[in-house]
């Protein structure tokens, strides 16, 4: 898989934890038993998103902050040739390429990331 690509997905992931530490769905209980700070966990995530993007080109930066804007998702799954991103179908020349995760590339429609699940 394509190391910019890679890096995508984990900020992607850190991206969805965060979230996850924000929209309240941890209890008061949960906090307690496992001695979360939310605070501090978001502010964790928030560094580690910030030196993840770093490593990224800048093409791939550039594009990825425009979709980071607008979208909580900026890599969409490309499941049966389908982008998971706009529910859009990909070329077929595209989806069927053997070497489709070993590059960065972009749906044509909705502008997210692609990953090729196989």
């Amino acid at each position: 898989m394509d190391q910019q690509l890679e890096l995508l997905l984990e900020i992607q992931d850190l991206r969805m934890q965060r979230r996850g530490l924000t929209d309240g769905t941890l209890t008061d209980l949960e906090t307690e038993v496992f001695d979360i700070k939310i605070e501090d966990a978001i502010q964790s995530l928030d560094e580690k998103v910030e030196e993840l993007e770093q490593k990224l080109a800048p093409g791939i930066k550039d594009r990825y902050r425009r979709i980071a804007d607008k979208a909580p998702r900026v890599v969409a799954s490309v499941i049966n040739g389908i982008c998971y991103g706009c529910f859009v179908a990909v070329s077929t020349a595209r989806a069927s390429e053997a070497d489709r995760n070993l590059r960065v590339e972009s749906c044509e429609y909705c502008g997210c990331f692609l990953y090729h699940v196989r």
